[in-house]
């Protein structure tokens, strides 16, 4: 069904795999590549090698836009100088916490009016499906604050970032990036009846995401297959890629795309992508289309992959399996871990379904739920289904032609454009229940339950028409391949009116236009300098295979707050770690306090720095005379492999705004949340994962000279962890840093860094 292929792996005239070509170098094969084009296009470095990208738009949600925004404009921000689309589609229904959801709306429309924007109103469309049907073009390029910005089947390169990216190219400077990795993944055959484009994209990520064949790449789709695909079902593939760990991605372009365009009344933005006539690529990964099965990813993420078929087949051994590696993500021993409780007379009964989302609410997917279920009445006992169009215009079509009456009359519930159910703000289900969802991610607690609080849910992901078929059958799992006998058409027309509301001031910044600033939006804290020297006191050490952004900073509860750097960082880690709040205050406290008293000139210290800095002078051998005023105090996270998933800037910032100073990890799970510690002025160290069992609470790592060292580019740093009256050295590794890397970390922040260059 999928192979994976090492390179150099060569594609002649986008039919023919070849093991090599002698003709043609490998250095010429990559240039054949559409990536290594678009990218040029776009590279304003005179390298081809480390990159300078200019983005061609920008979009952002209502969970970031409010910070990337604050952050720009404490930067030097005038004005948008390429159209930036603030969306509202994460805190679209205004539920919880006061005035707040709505003033961040408020705050961007009124800042979309002053520096030139382009405001998407709540429930008008998820952010994806808006990019996709106003702003994508082939051969462009788009960044986004959300981890699932992937436009690749309409011929636009996406990369989704932290909001300090955006705000860099707000400010007219660049994304800097080695040259990618380039993968091909070359689809032949067509989809059996009942096949969805999540049955493909599951397969995929359970293939490619533990080995880490793709991390950070470019995976370009190419070949036969790719025509026996409609948009929708490349759509839904492509933004699942993300999942995958990749950078991006892009796919050729052919008739349907341009059809695509044509339908959305921009047929400019076409043009033919394709391979040059002998391309190279650093591997491959092969679909055979024809041979991918019903798909279901089991809690807690999308790469825990299996066929529907073979599940119900080894309910028992499976879900014992899936219990075994829930128990180990699952801190608290109170909550009783039994999915076995979900078969009924041998079959795997589910208590709710979602079709939403840039994955999930898609025209087809949900005209083809429509046509499954055929007017046949969910069950009474407790099922729910719950249907979210991806935007307005896609709803305005299912009113059309019927689908959306023929679903309600189902029993099925159809909701307004909203990502809740994809990230824990929507349709949480009940303490213990099973959900299945045609969304992004599965991920421990996103559905929304608290762990902590003794409440756990279970999400596995499936496509919209699986979901379907097993509504169908009274809620009992069921693969769409065992119910769709024929294919189902499809004609669709795009309907511009429910965009009417859209706000485009693009090259009209209205400068006198006040910003609205509610009462919970407010401007990030002081982060000062990196010293000379840095004392870090260990706040987690969290042992975890991988550690999602969700487990950094929850998706869902603390989503209302994003606005609010102080009152959200009290959320970090909160459902892994409760304990690494305070003790990250705990160093803070002492750093602000350090702080004044080299401000001021004082020589009272309390007993606690006191005692702490008679101790770690003592355990050093230095002498405690200027220490306080070349040692900075802060707090640091060690992790295996962390940042899996979102591109939240908050999985760093709220470490920041806690005194966080560095990450410590085996690796980083993505390029994004390690430049997300980076634009936050913290130190993205690697060491072996020996010293994860070196390493405890309240531990302190002394690191002399640090500053000097990130100016003299050192890979190899030399620590001190130092426990009690016990010092061991240790060593730290520290990757490639960019020049401006290396002084956003010495200025203490990107924000601190435009401000310095104001000056």
């Amino acid at each position: 069904m999928i192979t994976l292929k090492k390179g150099p792996i060569w594609l002649k005239n986008n039919k023919e795999v070849l093991e090599n070509a002698v003709e043609v170098s490998v250095e010429l094969g990559k240039k054949n590549t559409i990536s290594y084009s678009i990218l040029m296009n776009h590279n304003h470095s005179n390298s081809d090698q480390e990159l300078k990208l200019k983005f061609d738009s920008l979009t952002s949600h209502d969970l970031t836009y409010v910070g990337v925004i604050q952050t720009a404009k404490a930067s030097g921000l005038k004005e948008f100088p390429i159209p930036y689309i603030l969306t509202n589609c994460h805190n679209s229904l205004c539920a919880v916490g006061g005035t707040l959801n709505d003033d961040d709306h408020l705050f961007g429309l009124t800042a979309a009016k002053k520096y030139g924007g382009i405001y998407v109103p709540p429930h008008q469309a998820v952010i994806h499906q808006y990019m996709r049907e106003v702003m994508a073009g082939c051969g462009k390029m788009i960044l986004g604050t959300d981890s699932h910005t992937r436009y690749g089947a309409l011929g636009t390169m996406g990369i989704g970032e932290g909001g300090g990216e955006i705000v860099k190219q707000l400010l007219s400077n660049t994304y800097d990036v080695s040259m990618p990795k380039v993968i091909a993944v070359y689809l032949e055959g067509k989809p059996k009846l009942g096949i969805g484009p999540q049955d493909v994209a599951l397969a995929m990520i359970g293939k490619v995401f533990k080995n880490g064949f793709v991390k950070n790449t470019i995976l370009e789709f190419v070949g036969p297959g790719i025509h026996n695909l409609s948009i929708d079902f490349r759509n839904g593939i492509d933004v699942m890629t993300t999942e995958t760990t990749c950078l991006s991605s892009i796919w050729v372009t052919d008739e349907k795309v341009k059809e695509y365009f044509e339908t959305h009344k921009r047929v400019e933005e076409y043009k033919q992508l394709t391979p040059g006539e002998m391309a190279c690529y650093d591997g491959m990964v092969h679909i055979e289309l024809d041979k991918v099965e019903s798909m279901i990813a089991l809690p807690f993420h999308p790469s825990n992959v299996y066929s529907i078929k073979e599940l119900n087949e080894n309910l028992e051994k499976i879900l014992t399996e899936t219990e075994k590696e829930i128990r180990q993500q699952i801190d608290n021993p109170e909550i009783v871990i039994n999915l076995k409780d979900k078969i009924v007379n041998g079959k795997l009964k589910v208590d709710q379904a979602e079709i939403a989302g840039c994955a999930g609410g898609t025209y087809e997917n949900i005209h083809d739920a429509a046509k499954i279920l055929n007017n046949h009445n969910l069950t009474d006992d407790y099922f729910t289904l719950n249907i979210y169009p991806a935007s307005t215009p896609i709803y305005s079509k299912l009113l059309d032609d019927g689908s959306a009456k023929s679903l309600l009359q189902s029993g099925a519930i159809i909701k307004t454009a909203f990502c809740g159910p994809c990230f824990g703000a929507g349709d949480i289900p009940a303490n213990q229940s099973l959900s299945i969802r045609h969304t992004t991610r599965n991920f421990p607690n996103r559905e929304g339950s608290k762990p902590n609080d003794n409440q756990i849910a279970y999400v596995a992901l499936m496509d919209a028409k699986s979901i379907a078929a097993t509504a169908l059958n009274g809620g009992f799992l069921t693969a769409a391949t065992d119910v769709i006998k024929e294919e189902n058409d499809y004609e669709y027309e795009y309907d511009t009116k429910p965009y009417a509301r859209v706000y485009n001031g693009f090259k009209n910044p209205k400068e006198e236009e006040v910003i609205k600033l509610g009462p919970n939006i407010t401007d990030w804290p002081d982060m000062i300098s990196l010293q000379e020297n840095i004392l870090l006191k260990v706040a987690s050490v969290i042992k975890d295979e991988v550690t999602t952004t969700d487990e950094l900073i929850p998706s869902g509860d603390a989503a209302s707050l994003r606005s609010n750097p102080k009152k959200m960082s009290d959320y970090t880690l909160s459902r892994r770690d409760p304990k690494y709040v305070p003790a990250a205050k705990e160093i803070q406290k002492l750093e602000l306090e350090r702080q004044e008293i080299v401000k001021a000139n004082k020589e009272n210290l309390s007993n606690d720095l006191e005692n702490l800095t008679n101790t770690i002078t003592k355990v050093m051998g230095i002498e405690k005379e200027g220490f306080l005023e070349k040692t900075g105090f802060g707090s640091v996270i060690y992790a295996v492999k962390p940042g899996d998933g979102s591109a939240r800037e908050q999985a760093a910032s709220c470490q920041r705004v806690l005194g966080g100073v560095a990450n410590i990890s085996k690796e980083y799970a993505t390029k994004r949340y390690r430049s997300n510690l980076i634009n936050w002025g913290m130190i993205p160290f690697t060491a072996p994962e020996e010293l994860m069992n070196e390493l405890q609470r309240d531990d302190y790592i002394y690191i002399e000279g640090i500053r000097q060292e990130i100016i003299e580019k050192s890979s190899k740093i030399k620590a001190t962890l130092i426990r009690g009256d016990v010092a061991k050295t240790i060593e730290l590794h520290l990757g490639e840093l960019s020049k401006e890397d290396e002084q956003i970390i010495l200025e203490g922040s990107l924000i601190n860094f435009y401000a310095s260059q104001n000056k």
